[in-house]
């Protein structure tokens, strides 16, 4: 079997999607037999060395190629790097027509997308709708990515197969993770603070902090990310008059991040369009609770165990479930547990299920 592997990039910037990109080049490599191999081509990494990719490959990986962003380069590798591939993954719907033109050169070939969230909730031009469905499946990230796929596109059930997203495994081994120092409680928010990334609720998290204060004096807020929309949140904290209970950390790498997930109370990100949301099951792996939005797909992610949820937008349900949780007295080792469900392992063990089924399922695929 030889799998070429399509991807928006691996290393080239940082995010749930490079994050989970890596983990399906580690799976397959991994579920590859002795005479298999990988290829792999990055639209948007300039090289891809052999020291990062490592941790997420072995003897299997085959070409593994990066495109500078340069997008006919990218074309011409997915069509012609798929003579005599068996099997392409297109890891976003951006690329699915590279896809399906390494199909029609190849007709033998099989390829399947994973679809993430907001950039497959939406309708499909002609030839997008064309490759939609060519493709022998549609890995989901969640149950809610695939509910709103077929609200687009009229595909049987059958095509669909639910894999939700996991835990890199380098990120979830890393020790320690004691309990915060005692003290005023840290609410941690990790997103993309970029001005089209306003749903992440942010906003939301500064708004309701005076009120959370009230209640809760000396709780802090500590907001890790870069972007475009930095000075205006600033200046949102400023207007509120908690500039001096918000932290803009900026970018922290994994280790940075590690032990800001172990020393907050409360991880919290009331998004309103996340296809998955790993940054959770990074909180959860360190067994901290999280506040999320009830929408998109978190409810699937956060549960009783976990966390709570709020409505999207709603200031006095969100600093009501923020004081909450920050009183509750929660069981780090369920929470962990609960996280655990995401796993590597039973990621991979759900992505060879999915690639191993033939002819028509009966119903789309859930976690189990």
């Amino acid at each position: 079997m030889k799998t070429l592997l399509l991807c928006p990039e691996l290393f080239a910037h940082e995010g749930g999607i490079q994050r989970i990109v890596r983990l399906y080049l580690k799976a397959l490599c991994e579920s590859s037999g002795k005479n298999d191999s990988v290829d792999v081509v990055s639209l948007n990494d300039r090289e891809l060395p052999a020291e990062k990719l490592a941790p997420y490959s072995n003897d299997r990986l085959g070409i593994h190629l990066g495109c500078a962003g340069n997008k006919a380069q990218f074309f011409w590798a997915a069509v012609h790097g798929s003579s005599g591939v068996d099997r392409l993954i297109c890891t976003h719907l951006g690329q699915l027509i590279a896809a399906w033109l390494a199909h029609v050169f190849n007709p033998a070939l099989d390829y399947y997308l994973v679809a993430h969230g907001i950039e497959v909730w939406r309708s499909y031009s002609v030839l997008e709708r064309l490759a939609l469905r060519r493709t022998r499946r549609i890995l989901c990230v969640s149950d809610f990515t695939r509910r709103e796929m077929q609200r687009q596109i009229d595909l049987p059930d059958w095509r669909f197969e639910v894999v939700p997203n996991a835990l890199d495994p380098s990120f979830a081994d890393e020790p320690p993770d004691a309990a915060p120092s005692a003290g005023s409680p840290v609410i941690l928010a990790v997103a993309r603070l970029e001005s089209r990334e306003r749903y992440k609720g942010v906003d939301h998290l500064i708004e309701a902090l005076p009120a959370v204060r009230q209640t809760l004096p000396g709780t802090r807020l500590r907001v890790v990310g870069t972007g475009d929309d930095l000075l205006r949140l600033m200046a949102l904290a400023e207007h509120q008059g908690v500039a001096d209970a918000v932290e803009f950390s900026g970018f922290l790498d994994d280790k940075g991040l590690r032990e800001a997930y172990r020393t907050c109370t409360l991880f919290a990100l009331p998004s309103y369009s996340e296809g998955f949301g790993i940054v959770f099951l990074e909180a959860m792996s360190r067994g901290k609770p999280c506040l999320g939005a009830n929408a998109g797909a978190i409810p699937e992610i956060i549960d009783q165990a976990s966390g709570v949820l709020a409505s999207y937008g709603n200031l006095a349900q969100i600093t009501t479930q923020l004081v909450w949780a920050l009183q509750h007295h929660w069981d780090s080792t369920a929470i962990k547990a609960h996280a655990a469900q995401f796993s590597y392992p039973a990621f991979r063990a759900r992505l060879e299920r999915a690639l191993a089924k033939t002819g028509h399922g009966s119903q789309p695929g859930h976690v189990s």
